[in-house]
């Protein structure tokens, strides 16, 4: 049976409805949950050593604690006041927020996008941004990086691009290298609004397969045009920004993508209850697993709340979790990647109080491409991990 691609985007729902069939189609928005307005739970606290976890498709990579804050928050993380600041959203009722800091302290965000860039395509970047009042500085160099895998460490620094180079048999040796942001403020222009929310925006050209975008500033304090302001108050010790409604928009994407728009597989996210019929396939889009392991990441718990709650609504429904892998690596080793990281999910959702009766899985390894391996996009795609209804 044909299951059919359903999309977020309220562009594309009122160009439907206003039977747009003629017209020429927009390119949509890459970001998945834009302005922060999907979350399991109201943020209850800041927390200097915690990790982002309640706000849908976004995370930190690093261990600086991004925080998040909303409306329904508590005193520390309500909107507009708030422990770290005053400040409304700039688009509906949430936003983030992380140092970018006159210190080399930082806190970042990531998330990955709803499909990989394409080669040679121009894409627009624009995120908002506005300094907390009670930071003591600011800074210019806020900027958004593009990769093709997910970045991070275990500091509490400035992000650094860590490669490893073999020197000899048996000798390696570690460089670290500065990231260079494709789309990045102005030095000269010093971010120092605490009222309204100041844009940063610019326009690149894609390598192809860039499918994490990172934010936060990536130059140390000498580099990031640093000033003091007498019109802050100096509470906290670094420049403290909240983010907010984060757009990248193909400029020439005027089709669809034929492998996205004729899927057999719907993202969890865009799922809705009259799709949930006996062998409708969906797909996991933000599960991330370590390297080359099937070890869940902290990041994956948000889309995994997601199939939670589907189950919890529907207690007679069976799901089968499938594994999937890209067309690299011999056919046991993805056979074996890819059952084991569907038994992780498994695993986790039976951890969560799911009944194991109710769980099947599989892994097909590189069996079933639903796009080329030849490329990285392409591999992207074929790296998932799918739920399929069983019995309702």
């Amino acid at each position: 049976m044909k299951k059919r691609w359903i999309t977020l985007s309220v562009a594309l729902c009122l160009w439907a409805v206003a039977g747009g069939q003629n017209r020429p189609r927009l390119s949509p928005n890459l970001v998945y949950n834009p302005s922060f307005e999907e979350y399991r739970e109201c943020p209850r606290k800041i927390d200097a050593l915690g990790t982002l976890t309640i706000v849908d498709a976004w995370y930190q990579p690093t261990a600086g604690s991004a925080d998040y804050y909303n409306v329904c928050g508590s005193r520390d993380c309500g909107v507009p006041k708030n422990k770290l600041g005053i400040q409304d959203a700039h688009l509906g009722d949430g936003f983030c927020g992380i140092y970018c800091s006159k210190t080399d302290y930082r806190e970042y965000l990531q998330t990955q996008l709803k499909e990989p860039l394409r080669a040679g395509e121009m894409y627009r970047v624009s995120f908002y941004v506005s300094l907390s009042e009670y930071s003591s500085g600011a800074v210019a160099t806020i900027g958004a990086l593009f990769t093709d895998e997910r970045v991070g460490d275990t500091v509490r620094s400035v992000l650094m691009n860590k490669e490893i180079r073999l020197l000899a048999p048996g000798v390696s040796q570690t460089v670290a290298s500065y990231y260079e942001p494709q789309v990045v403020n102005e030095y000269e222009r010093v971010l120092t609004d605490t009222k309204a929310w100041m844009q940063i925006s610019g326009v690149f050209t894609a390598k192809g397969g860039e499918r994490f975008m990172t934010i936060g500033n990536f130059y140390p304090a000498s580099q990031s045009n640093v000033i003091d302001l007498d019109s802050l108050t100096y509470l906290l010790p670094g420049a403290y920004y909240y983010i907010d409604d984060v757009s990248v928009v193909c400029l020439g994407c005027n089709e669809v993508r034929g492998n996205v728009q004729n899927t057999d597989t719907v993202p969890v996210v865009a799922a809705v209850a009259d799709t949930f019929q006996v062998g409708a396939t969906f797909v996991l889009q933000n599960v991330f697993f370590d390297y080359d392991k099937s070890t869940l990441l902290q990041q994956s718990y948000n889309e995994l709340q997601h199939l939670l709650n589907i189950l919890q609504s529907h207690p007679m429904m069976k799901i089968e979790i499938d594994g999937h892998t890209d067309g690299h690596g011999s056919l046991d080793y993805n056979q074996r990647l890819s059952e084991n990281r569907a038994k992780a999910v498994v695993e986790f959702l039976i951890s969560k109080g799911i009944d194991p009766k109710r769980l099947q899985y599989k892994g097909f390894g590189k069996t079933r491409p639903i796009d080329t391996n030849v490329t990285e996009e392409g591999r992207a795609h074929n790296r998932r991990v799918e739920f399929k209804v069983i019995s309702m």
